[in-house]
């Protein structure tokens, strides 16, 4: 039998941790999804149809994915569960690929398509709530629609779900207590330093630095006017190419790696 990957072995392996692990695989994402409804419905209310539909993609993509990858390597909590986990007879290899499965396949997966269908139902009750009199319902009408799964926000989003969850995969087995919260400081800690480092460059090269978008733009003030700077093409694209792939590549593999390290 293949000692790194046997499609057999796998399922088993799949079967045995979503049998044994209800509340923290089905039980989770199902509330996961419930939460994603009520935001939507919550930011609706209180701000507009097009706000709901962005933080709701945003926190219930990313936070969600970000969330459920603390729980799919967290049995390090203790001697005994990391030893019986470390001991089942699967590779390391079959291991990783159960929990990317689960939170970093199935999850966007089925809420991309979950979030679309209650994307449809709000704006279609929006659509039905307006007035077909009024001088305004055609600009009303058109003017909010279903969110665009492969627009350059949602385009955004995936590179940052992928990149949250890759950080979590890898955290939650640096640390094998509190893994969450270890890793959102850490996170917190990085993105501090690089918006920090940004910014004291933008001001030692740029006079009278209104804002400094990170390794993205600078606004100058010009007088009474505001001047943008950006990145050339080619530089923006390395940037925004190494944000969306090499970077969360690097951290799903350094997750591979580290629970290599922890069966030997």
């Amino acid at each position: 039998m293949n000692n790194i990957f046997s499609f057999r072995r796998f399922g088993l392996l799949l079967k045995k941790t979503i049998a044994e692990r209800p509340l923290q695989t089905v039980g989770v994402i199902a509330l996961l999804l419930f939460l994603t409804l009520m935001m939507y419905g919550v930011v609706k209310k209180w701000s507009d149809i097009n706000a709901a539909q962005t933080l709701t993609f945003i926190w219930g993509l990313s936070g969600g994915g970000f969330f459920l990858a603390s729980l799919v390597f967290n049995y390090f909590g203790t001697n005994a569960s990391g030893s019986s986990y470390l001991t089942l007879p699967a590779s390391y290899f079959e291991k990783w690929l159960c929990g990317i499965l689960i939170a970093g396949i199935f999850y966007p997966l089925l809420f991309v398509f979950f979030y679309h269908l209650i994307d449809m139902g709000f704006v279609t009750a929006y659509h039905n709530s307006l007035d077909p009199g009024s001088i305004y319902y055609k600009e009303q009408y058109e003017g909010t629609d279903t969110f665009e799964l492969s627009g350059q926000i949602a385009w955004r989003v995936y590179a940052m779900f992928f990149m949250f969850t890759g950080a979590m995969f890898t955290g939650s087995l640096f640390f094998n207590k509190m893994a969450l919260l270890k890793t959102g400081i850490v996170m917190s800690l990085v993105f501090i330093v690089l918006f920090g480092l940004n910014s004291l460059i933008s001001v030692s090269i740029f006079p009278d630095v209104k804002d400094a978008g990170l390794f993205h733009h600078v606004v100058l003030a010009v007088g009474e006017e505001e001047g943008t700077i950006v990145l050339p093409s080619r530089a923006e694209n390395i940037f925004h190419y190494g944000i969306a792939f090499i970077i969360p590549a690097i951290l799903w593999i350094t997750s591979l790696t580290r629970l290599k390290e922890k069966e030997f």
